[in-house]
């Protein structure tokens, strides 16, 4: 398993503008790469990170052992202002987000992430949920496929694909990712195969953001985290594609604009919500390029509340 590598490490700490006495969160735990470099920023503040994944769980509680001002709680981050409430946490100082898949999670064939390795179709980021990739391919019906494969995966020829998997799963059951690799390039042109990029990279974004419902939830869980973030408090996203950033960039401009009717000699007495820190995204260095690959499509997004 590859080295876990946190994007956007440096640019994201500084923007978070640390309190050392403050109390964090850390909705995307993972690998722990984040939660360690606020928790060296901290005295007796504490770092308080959320996880569904069990694995990610235990890594980031072993990687982290050494910090007392750190605990983990192994939820959606979509629950994390509930959960955070019955620990008596009601205001936080900053939030982070790294959104996507964690390293350990594309790396672990098991858990049937990755077009790179022959496994059982999974996807699962909650282990304990039944909805897997391997149900969707095998169960969805042709249209439920094509919405899939289009609204998540933006791909071109979403009805090619499901039109084959309904074909070749009536044969027999698709139950590994070469399985469904195969069906994938077994449905697509040529010309699209000699293409630079891996045929199948935009259906198994496609499931995997299905599986786990990513962008329904990611809304919701940001209006929620900014709720949670005191007065100059900061929230920062790190995206990985457009559907995630599109989210957050709306939420964002629609949070920070105050909504007058346009025509009306009206004067705002309140300010918004929040304030953009950065109008622009944020990406990677060239420097940061170089070592690590994840970071080529990450975006950083910074917010502060007012």
């Amino acid at each position: 398993m590859n080295e876990h590598i946190p994007v956007l490490l440096t640019e994201t700490i500084n923007k978070l503008n640390i309190n050392p006495s403050g109390t964090y969160i850390d909705m995307t735990l993972g690998g722990g790469g984040h939660a360690e470099a606020i928790l060296k920023k901290l005295t007796d503040g504490e770092l308080i990170g959320f996880d569904q994944d069990e694995f990610a769980i235990q890594q980031a509680t072993a990687k982290l052992a050494k910090y007392p001002n750190f605990f983990a709680i192994r939820d959606n981050f979509i629950n994390a202002k509930e959960r955070l409430a019955d620990i008596n946490i009601f205001k936080v100082d900053g939030i982070i987000f790294d959104l996507g898949v964690s390293s350990f999670q594309f790396d672990l064939p098991e858990r049937g992430f990755s077009y790179r390795y022959n496994n059982e179709l999974d996807m699962r980021m909650n282990q304990n949920q039944t909805l897997s990739a391997k149900e969707i391919v095998n169960n969805f019906s042709y249209d439920e496929l094509v919405k899939i494969f289009f609204n998540y995966g933006e791909e071109k020829y979403s009805r090619l694909i499901a039109k084959n998997i309904i074909i070749k799963r009536e044969e027999k059951p698709i139950e590994t990712t070469f399985d469904l690799v195969d069906i994938i390039k077994d449905a697509l042109p040529k010309k699209v195969l000699y293409k630079k990029g891996h045929p199948a990279k935009k259906v198994f974004q496609a499931l995997r953001i299905a599986v786990n419902n990513e962008l329904n939830i990611l809304e919701v869980a940001l209006k929620k985290a900014i709720d949670l973030l005191k007065p100059k408090a900061r929230l920062a996203v790190i995206t990985f594609h457009s559907l995630e950033d599109r989210i957050c960039k709306n939420v964002f401009k629609k949070l920070a604009t105050i909504d007058i009717p346009k025509g009306l000699p009206i004067i705002p007495d309140e300010d918004p919500i929040i304030t953009l820190v950065n109008k622009k995204v944020i990406i990677a260095s060239e420097n940061e390029l170089k070592i690590n690959n994840r970071a080529h499509s990450a975006k950083l997004r910074v917010i502060e509340k007012n």
